[in-house]
């Protein structure tokens, strides 16, 4: 895949019983050529882990069937959902045929506040196609560089990250993501939900940690086109032709091994850790 066009929704939401609105908006992106269209954190049934009448099980019929009606993937926000006696915050990943192909449970839950929640130690990784990789994360994860480390060096090129933050720290969060792009040198899409959930200001910046798209505080519904291309180069020829932080971490000997597992055949892919021709030095 060259370019992936997400599809992103920042909705007005209620504190819960949100799926009806979640559904029309989803409907929405049918004429879009969308290849992948994503929600913020518990968007449909709000916080609060005790409120099982919003599992995903619930719902999980039901966004099976938007998926596999506009042919695109879906990341419709995350759930709580029971896994023996522990429940975790997860983000469900349905392919184009319906089919969850990935619950990815949040690493961090937002501890003392995200009360009941188990923490997780899953790299969530998504094969789109046969090239190209997304990574997920859920909101407080962003917090976590490690995390965004161990996706990078399993070649995610996208991160998504579901968040809902409705609390003053959200322009913090802001500046999160620009470096988090940049430090990993892929894209990083974050939406947060807006109304009774959260104060919005979702954000995409590019492997360079531009800005490519900021929403204020109100509903956004908006489309990027992520140009994959821009991922490869950056991560070979280092960004504006200059830094080159994935091959330097790479190359450590000692820091390289406090991640067991990543994929070294793409980390080789990379090619060596040398000078570039061109350097933009504006």
């Amino acid at each position: 895949m060259a370019k992936l066009r997400v599809g992103c929704l920042q909705l007005n939401l209620e504190k819960s019983e949100n799926f009806e609105l979640v559904k029309e908006k989803v409907l929405s992106f049918k004429e879009e050529a969308c290849d992948l269209i994503v929600l913020s954190e518990l968007c449909v049934g709000g916080p609060g882990s005790e409120n099982s009448q919003h599992y995903l099980g619930i719902y999980e019929e039901r966004l099976s069937v938007l998926a596999k009606e506009l042919d695109v993937w879906l990341i419709p926000g995350t759930f709580y959902e029971k896994v023996g006696e522990q429940v975790f915050n997860v983000a469900p990943v349905f392919n184009p045929e319906g089919e969850i192909v990935q619950r990815c449970k949040k690493n961090f839950p937002w501890l003392p506040y995200e009360k009941g929640v188990a923490l997780s130690n899953e790299v969530c990784i998504i094969n789109i196609d046969e090239t190209t990789k997304i990574g997920v994360h859920i909101c407080y994860d962003l917090w976590f560089p490690e995390t965004s480390r161990a996706l990078a060096l399993n070649g995610a090129e996208v991160i998504i990250n579901p968040t809902l933050t409705p609390t003053k720290d959200r322009d913090i969060e802001k500046v999160m993501v620009q470096a988090t792009a940049a430090q990993q040198q892929l894209f990083y899409v974050d939406i947060n939900g807006a109304g009774e959930q959260g104060c919005g200001k979702s954000i995409v910046c590019n492997p360079d940690g531009e800005i490519m798209h900021e929403s204020n505080g109100g509903e956004d519904r908006f489309v990027v086109e992520l140009d994959l291309k821009h991922v490869r180069d950056t991560r070979k020829n280092g960004i504006y032709g200059l830094g080159q932080p994935l091959k330097s971490f790479r190359d450590h000997q000692d820091f390289n091994k406090m991640y067991e597992k990543k994929d070294n055949e793409f980390l080789d892919s990379l090619g060596p850790l040398a000078e570039t021709k061109d350097k933009n030095e504006d």
